[in-house]
């Protein structure tokens, strides 16, 4: 993560936190299981195999949608070439967007129907930061967030960078402030709490695009 530069930090952190709404928002509509934390579902399927085959069918459901995501993030990146990351991020609105018409027109009780699209956009925003085919980071899921800020503190108790650290930190906290703040949101207003990420993830794509300029014309300046 520390190899991009502050703005692009910043928009992961914003990332990790639109990635907490929606799984909470999911996780209370679908009743427990995840859009963007492929590894609870991953249990959840293991578990379901043993005792409650339509569970293990929902949460298997999910993580094919994921990786379908993932794959479908990845193709706009490379379709759009220099802009790869504001095409990655309009992929990733139009499918949450998608999502909410689809529980407007269908109704409650097409739950599973209406989460598929967020599994997919939640596989696709990793692609937001991928070089050379490979993520750099995940922005849905905070495993490796962690161990990389156990690494980062015992570095730093060794003698080595004090606040390398900190922005893994802040990565998962964006995540788990987003998680909290898409419970409360559902509690509110339900299902169209989705709304409020379809605008975040809009007003990120339009700055994105702003900072890969800024950063193509400094490159530029600078050759």
């Amino acid at each position: 993560m520390q190899t991009y530069n502050r703005p692009l930090q910043a928009v992961a952190i914003v990332l990790a936190c639109l990635a907490g709404f929606i799984d909470a928002v999911a996780f209370l509509d679908v009743g427990g299981f995840f859009v963007s934390f492929m590894s609870g579902n991953s249990t959840r399927l293991g578990v379901g195999l043993a005792t409650h085959p339509y569970a293990a069918m929902i949460a298997g459901a999910l993580i094919l949608a994921f990786v379908l995501g993932v794959m479908t993030g990845s193709l706009a990146g490379a379709l759009a070439g220099a802009h790869r990351r504001p095409a990655v991020l309009a992929v990733v609105a139009a499918l949450l967007g998608l999502s909410l018409l689809l529980h407007l027109n269908l109704g409650p009780g097409w739950k599973l129907t209406c989460s598929l699209p967020l599994a997919l956009a939640m596989g696709a925003v990793n692609a937001t930061f991928e070089r050379n085919g490979e993520v750099s980071f995940g922005v849905t899921y905070m495993t490796g967030a962690l161990v990389k800020l156990g690494q980062r503190l015992f570095q730093a108790l060794s003698g080595g960078a004090p606040l390398g650290w900190l922005p893994h930190l802040l990565l998962w906290a964006g995540l788990a402030s987003g998680a909290w703040a898409g419970a409360w949101t559902y509690s509110q207003f339900g299902y169209l709490a989705l709304a409020a990420a379809v605008g975040l993830v809009a007003v990120l794509t339009v700055a994105v695009a702003l900072i890969d300029r800024a950063e193509r014309r400094q490159s530029t300046a600078t050759v």
